[in-house]
């Protein structure tokens, strides 16, 4: 018997946009890009797997298409507000590439409206503190599931 992977909201967000070419979409919508030709042109995706990922992130409803033209009938691609949520995923994930695998070469930098170069920081909401592995604590509350994986029949 196979076992059950762990539940978990990663996993399932992974699912959706986890593959490359639907986080490169949300990239170039979130740039301004919103027409399948720019996209593909932008993206390298094949236009079938295109295709496949913007049909999947408008039926999820983080994406919306939107026509802009009758005729020849034609549509252009716009983040929902859940699409607008991924922004600062995408945004730290940026950073952490910068970081990573471009520091010497860094492809696209973002300017915050103050002025400066956006360095993104994951903070929480009520204390203002920085959520990093110091100051998180998973709590599980999938039943059956520890942090450290299922539970053993010692601790059902």
């Amino acid at each position: 018997m196979k076992a059950s992977p762990r539940p978990c909201s990663i996993a399932d967000a992974l699912a959706l946009v986890g593959e490359k070419y639907s986080l490169l979409v949300l990239r170039e919508v979130s740039l301004g890009v919103r027409r399948f030709d720019r996209i593909a042109r932008n993206t390298g995706a094949p236009r079938d797997i295109l295709t496949a990922r913007l049909k999947r992130l408008v039926e999820a409803g983080v994406l919306e298409k939107v026509p802009y033209s009758e005729r020849p009938q034609r549509f252009e691609y716009r983040a929902t507000p859940a699409g607008e949520e991924l922004q600062p995923v995408l945004v730290t994930l940026m950073a952490w590439g910068d970081r990573h695998l471009n520091a010497d070469h860094r492809p696209v930098v973002l300017e915050h409206r103050c002025g400066e170069v956006l360095s993104p920081r994951v903070v929480c909401a009520h204390c203002g503190g920085e959520a990093d592995t110091e100051s998180l604590r998973a709590h599980v509350r999938a039943p059956g599931w520890t942090t450290t994986g299922p539970k053993t029949p010692q601790e059902a």
